[in-house]
């Protein structure tokens, strides 16, 4: 029995790493990918690349994006984020001391706009969001947040190969 075998009987699904790409999304339509890499460039400015890159992962993880996980695990690495705060960010709830007040604040937020089906965003998500970031910051996070739930959704949907990123 082959490992795709394996993993389509015990589950019923098969890892979409096991797959080769459906397409290459850029080249398909590049105008939407630029107008993506635009709206992407946008949301950063102004913004704490560590923060940026912490919310990146964790959208990333709630969408089981792999290659985004990979991608922004890579940056953030490279922009000198310890190996411990990324291990844990998947339960960054219970890691307390290991994340800025305003950090978790971003995480809450991500939390909530990324599962957002499951009754919208908390008045106290977002009353502690508030309370963090000052209003040109919080619009800038809720792009972060909207951008990256977009690249996932580009991701997962065409089957883009983790591991295949370089960080620059």
């Amino acid at each position: 029995m082959t490992e795709t075998t394996k993993n389509t009987a015990s589950t019923g699904h098969t890892g979409t790493h096991q797959h080769g790409p459906r397409m290459e999304y850029a080249q398909a339509a590049p105008n939407v990918y630029k107008a993506m890499y635009a709206l992407e460039r946008a949301a950063i400015e102004g913004l704490d690349h560590t923060l940026v890159e912490l919310v990146k992962i964790r959208a990333s993880q709630l969408n089981h994006c792999a290659f985004c996980i990979d991608m922004h695990t890579k940056d953030a690495r490279k922009a000198g984020e310890s190996e411990d705060r990324i291990y844990l960010l998947s339960a960054w709830r219970e890691a307390t001391g290991y994340y800025t007040e305003k950090e978790r604040a971003a995480l809450a937020l991500t939390e909530a706009v990324t599962v957002i089906t499951d009754g919208f965003v908390p008045d106290e998500v977002w009353d502690e969001a508030a309370d963090a970031f000052d209003e040109k910051e919080l619009a800038q996070l809720i792009a972060v947040i909207v951008a990256i739930n977009a690249w996932n959704r580009f991701a997962v949907t065409t089957r883009a190969v983790p591991g295949t990123y370089q960080a620059r």
